[in-house]
């Protein structure tokens, strides 16, 4: 049997995968280990460009030596911010963003994405999006920061114009454990 349904962080990819072409401009609002990084990297192509962001210098080494080994560290800028800063280093539209909450893969659960800042900076996100622009969030509600982050984030985007933006959140019903969620925004277009 195949299976199609796939976990939170797959999801999060193929949607990525249909929605962002070569030339565009990204987002990895949370490099981690450079993964969705290399995902946007290897998607918008030599005329895109993908800003990356990550608190920690550990994880853009990790990134900047997988983007070296696939040659496509020219197409990426990667920012050792925090991702409520995306305002300083961003003033350009748009055509997808990708989070990935909570901790760095291997490294201190200590250091978490938190609630505030997540929200800024994917309100920060929602004002680059432009018109049927992505954004996906995998949210980790497995930890205590984690599941308050995801509750406040669903609290923030509940208040979101419909008229302006599509939101859609998937949960996985029958796993324990607490899977990662996954919330997915579309910019609607704008009226002439």
């Amino acid at each position: 049997m195949k299976r199609i349904i796939m976990n939170a962080v797959q999801i999060s990819r193929e949607i990525i995968n249909q929605t962002v072409k070569q030339g565009d401009i990204v987002i990895d609002a949370t490099c981690g280990r450079g993964n969705d990084t290399l995902l946007l990297a290897r998607l918008v192509g030599a005329a895109g460009r993908v800003y990356s962001f990550d608190i920690q210098e550990s994880a853009l080494q990790s990134a900047r030596i997988l983007l070296e080994t696939e040659q496509l560290n020219d197409r990426v800028k990667l920012i050792n911010a925090d991702h409520a800063q995306i305002s300083l280093y961003i003033d350009e539209k748009i055509h997808a963003a990708m989070f990935n909450l909570g901790y760095l893969p291997g490294g201190s659960h200590q250091i978490t994405t938190k609630s505030l800042t997540t929200i800024k900076a994917v309100g920060e996100t929602l004002g680059l999006l432009a018109p049927g622009g992505i954004i996906t969030i995998v949210a980790y509600p497995g930890h205590e920061s984690g599941a308050e982050e995801l509750q406040e984030l669903r609290n923030y985007l509940s208040t979101i114009p419909q008229q302006q933006f599509d939101i859609i959140a998937v949960s996985f019903l029958n796993q324990i454990n607490c899977p990662p969620q996954l919330i997915v925004v579309q910019k609607l277009e704008e009226a002439p």
